[in-house]
């Protein structure tokens, strides 16, 4: 509760919270010291009523709470009050322990850490070929990437649109280990800027059948053909006047047959107008430094670096014998 815009609703809780505490309170004494008038005594010696009866039969009879059912509710109440006291609860007010869900988060994490570092940390001295190599160390990787890369790439590290296939030997910023470990660490956020306010409805289509050009699919050849001065004087600086892209920023190449968003004429429009990886999408990497130790790093990338080089992958496990 500590992120109020203003310090009404912090009073608002805190003032509400307290005056429900002691209206608790408030009714179990008045209701622990009332008495409802009792109705006549039954001919049959019967144990009298409020009065009041449903369906005929069913009766309220006047007997008031346990004892110890009041000191219950008592109880509780006491209990809330020094919850409140010690715990963030009313308002901004932090309690008397400091307590905060993200601070337990925190140590829950440290304490998590200092337990498997042992464990990762005779991968750090180890290559990241040499980790791929290791069954062990491949079912961590596995569990982690589960755990972190799915939501994107899949669960199979097969992509999605806008998210890159992990299992092909196509890579926007290279495949070798050190880069894969610094994509995983830093992240990456290659844009492709907007060219519509620039290039206008007509030279769009020229340059997009030009670019289906490059990978041999179907295009109008007077559009390519026109489409071509476009592309080297807007597109090459990134791509490579051959199309063949640039890892240093994360060009994807054109001239293959693999499409990160999709390689119909309607998609290369909309990619080429309103370009992709701008501000509010979810086509960049995010760094994971902050997130994962060293160690889980390094079996990460180490994992994603095997995918792609299944010589390098453990074999699977020998089924158990009946």
């Amino acid at each position: 509760m500590s992120d109020f815009t203003s310090s009404f609703w912090s009073w608002y809780v805190s003032i509400l919270t307290i005056v429900s505490v002691l209206a608790c309170a408030f009714l179990l004494y008045r209701m622990g010291r009332m008495r409802v008038a009792k109705a006549p005594q039954a001919a049959d010696g019967k144990t009298a009523t409020t009065g009041h009866v449903w369906d005929e039969d069913l009766a309220e009879y006047n007997n008031p709470l346990p004892r110890w059912w009041m000191w219950l509710f008592y109880i509780t109440i006491v209990f809330a009050c020094i919850y409140l006291a010690l715990y963030p609860g009313l308002g901004k007010f932090p309690g008397l322990l400091g307590w905060t869900s993200a601070g337990a988060y925190q140590d829950d994490v440290r304490a998590t850490q200092a337990t498997v570092a042992p464990m990762y940390a005779k991968y750090l001295t180890m290559d990241i070929p040499a980790v791929a190599a290791d069954p062990a160390a491949h079912a961590t990787g596995e569990r982690l990437f589960l755990t972190y890369c799915a939501q994107c790439h899949g669960s199979d590290a097969g992509g999605s649109k806008g998210f890159p296939n992990l299992r092909d030997s196509d890579w926007l910023y290279g495949g070798d280990p050190a880069t894969i470990k610094a994509s995983i660490t830093n992240g990456r956020n290659g844009i492709m800027p907007a060219f519509g306010p620039a290039l206008g409805d007509e030279k769009i289509r020229q340059v997009v059948n030009y670019v289906r050009t490059l990978s041999g699919l179907p295009a109008d050849s007077l559009l390519a053909q026109l489409g071509r001065p476009v592309f080297m004087e807007n597109c090459a600086a990134c791509h490579g006047a051959d199309g063949k892209g640039n890892q240093a920023v994360g060009a994807p190449n054109l001239t293959d047959s693999i499409w990160l968003y999709g390689s119909t004429i309607p998609t290369l429009i909309e990619t080429v107008t309103k370009g992709r990886g701008e501000a509010g999408t979810l086509t960049r990497m995010p760094a994971h430094k902050d997130l994962l130790d060293d160690g889980k790093i390094q079996l990460l990338a180490a994992y994603v670096w095997g995918l792609s080089h299944t010589a390098a992958a453990p074999p699977p496990p020998a089924p158990a014998k009946p």
